[in-house]
């Protein structure tokens, strides 16, 4: 544990040219008695730690005493610092290795590109949940992390609609999506790479086994692919709709954006009104009709008849509800 603070210490010193001794007591959480020690540790080996006294003292390094990262451009250090995800990063537990990570470059950095840290952090921030929900950090999430990262076996019971399974899976990687945890892992019986959401998980156990991870898995283009075979899947019916040139622009922020991309390039010609009809599929009847209210009468529904009659009776009172117009 000291051995960790003392390298900490050093590296703190590195990265600013000086720290009073309340400073890195709050840093190293520790106390400024145990501050002054460690200095005086670090001294006897080697290490020029020089104390300067008076009300703008601290500690500081001397004799050029740091490790310097050369070739990198301002632009290269601060995007360097844009490569974590401090929320995500916490939930799975590696927020202290992030911080000593970023610590330590920021120690090795050249004085000029010492504000990196701070002008990335200032200019760009990811806020993953999305809006109106409370993000919950799975309990089984660092579990998963450590098995991921150790290319580890686990062995996991799921939560499948009304029964539950288990599993030894192979955990190839983790996926943040509008602040929920997915995994995508191998089942170690068939060999077949799946998604599970990890709050859906009652219990998993790591195994002492370890799997041989394929070279040339891409997580990112595994997630691309799956999320679009997802959002295709749960497209199962169809409605022909036919839309105003204001429709067409609003459709793609209204429903499914594989289905209104989908219908919007199979669409015809626009008629006489500037008006187009399009093929839309949709999760359902009950999905589509919420959705397409959102168009009002920027939209029309030609079919099924038994939805267009639902928009029909709700334009009836609509009307009725606001009356005749004022003169």
């Amino acid at each position: 544990m000291r051995a960790a603070r003392l390298i900490k210490m050093v590296l703190l010193l590195q990265s600013r040219p000086v720290m009073t001794a309340a400073e890195l007591a709050r840093e190293l959480e520790v106390s400024e008695r145990t501050v002054t020690r460690d200095a005086q540790a670090l001294s006897q080996a080697g290490v020029p730690v020089y104390a300067d006294r008076g009300r703008a003292g601290g500690y500081r390094l001397v004799g050029g005493y740091r490790t310097r990262l050369t070739g990198l451009a301002r632009s290269e250090a601060e995007a360097l610092f844009l490569s974590g995800v401090p929320g995500a990063l916490r939930e799975m537990g590696l927020a202290d290795a992030a911080s000593a990570a970023r610590l330590k470059v920021s120690a090795a950095l050249l004085p000029s590109l010492r504000d990196a840290p701070d002008t990335a952090a200032q200019r760009f921030h990811l806020d993953a949940p999305a809006w109106f929900r409370e993000p919950e950090t799975p309990a089984l999430l660092p579990v998963l992390a450590e098995a991921v990262w150790g290319d580890s076996r686990v062995l996991a019971r799921y939560r499948r609609a009304d029964r539950e399974v288990e599993r030894r899976l192979e955990p190839y990687g983790l996926v943040l999506k509008a602040g929920v945890w997915y995994l995508c892992a191998r089942v170690a019986e068939s060999g077949s790479l799946r998604t599970y959401r990890i709050d859906r998980f009652g219990a998993v156990d790591a195994l002492p086994e370890r799997f041989e991870r394929e070279p040339d898995f891409d997580l990112p283009g595994f997630w691309a692919g799956q999320a679009e075979r997802f959002a295709r899947s749960i497209l199962r019916a169809e409605v022909v709709v036919r839309l105003s040139p204001e429709g067409v622009r609003r459709l793609p922020h209204t429903v499914d954006p594989p289905g209104a991309r989908e219908a919007l390039e199979g669409a015809g010609p626009p008629d006489a009104d500037g008006w187009v009809t399009v093929t839309l599929p949709v999760e359902s009847e009950e999905v589509a009709h919420g959705q397409l209210t959102a168009l009002g009468p920027e939209a029309e529904v030609l079919a099924p008849a038994r939805l267009r009659k639902r928009f029909a009776a709700d334009a009836a009172r609509t009307a009725a509800l606001y009356g005749p117009g004022d003169d």
